[in-house]
């Protein structure tokens, strides 16, 4: 079982009493995801440990994630095998002890809560899945089981930052003259997509009660997070994943 002590967690102040965290690597020592390096038990017991590191007692509920704008609203957990877990890009619950998990490793992770109506979600929004509404369909699905969106507070995790994100035109391409504040002038024919900025837009758009961004470059924070662009910069065979976790107690 992995070491609760070693963990290295980010947490926000606007989700003050709620259980959550964003784990980091720790300098090497966690890998959360299946896809990464590790024996499947090992990673299986980091989550678990993560878990319980954010709420004693809890149960993981960690989906296969496809970069949809998919979310599933969850009453029960489903176990956590390497294999087979439903296909979704956020979750949402107003179940207590269940510690809803996303793991990243560039993309922005989303932790969402409305304390007052005891609701809670969390996301994974790439751009692609930030862009096909991801966001606002969590918003939604915590609507539907109570909450208000006045009273959400939502925070970004660890997520690459603008200074880090080089993209070429057909990137570009994807977005509208409205979008075109996140894209920094770069080397010819790129720009430098500030992708929580563009997480953070469409958050308050949605009429959220708060938005943060607790500002963590994964690319440029080597010694707390993976990085799938450094990764790939390198030529690196694999990467890692970390996990943002957020529970109802």
């Amino acid at each position: 079982m992995a070491n609760v002590s070693a963990f290295e967690i980010a947490t926000s102040q606007a989700l003050a009493g709620v259980p959550h965290g964003f784990l980091g690597h720790s300098k090497g020592a966690h890998q959360f995801g299946y896809g990464g390096e590790g024996e499947e038990q090992a990673i299986r017991d980091a989550r678990a440990a993560a878990a319980q590191a954010i709420l004693p007692g809890g149960t993981l509920v960690a989906p296969h994630q496809v970069h949809s704008p998919d979310v599933l609203t969850i009453k029960e957990a489903w176990g956590d095998p390497a294999s087979g877990r439903p296909q979704a890009d956020a979750l949402v619950t107003a179940t207590a002890g269940l510690v809803l998990g996303i793991v990243t490793a560039d993309c922005a992770p989303v932790l969402f809560a409305d304390p007052h109506a005891g609701v809670i979600g969390a996301a994974h929004a790439g751009w692609r899945g930030a862009h096909s509404g991801v966001l606002e369909n969590t918003i939604a699905a915590m609507e539907s089981l109570g909450a208000k969106r006045s009273d959400i507070a939502a925070v970004i995790g660890p997520t690459i930052a603008q200074a880090s994100y080089e993209v070429d035109a057909r990137f570009r391409d994807n977005f509208t003259v409205g979008d075109s504040r996140f894209f920094a002038a770069g080397r010819e024919d790129h720009w430098q997509f500030d992708l929580p900025g563009y997480v953070s837009a469409r958050l308050e758009a949605s009429g959220v009660h708060s938005v943060t961004d607790l500002g963590l470059d994964t690319y440029a924070l080597e010694s707390s997070y993976y990085s799938y662009r450094r990764a790939t910069h390198r030529a690196e065979p694999n990467y890692g994943r970390q996990l943002s976790l957020i529970a109802l107690r």
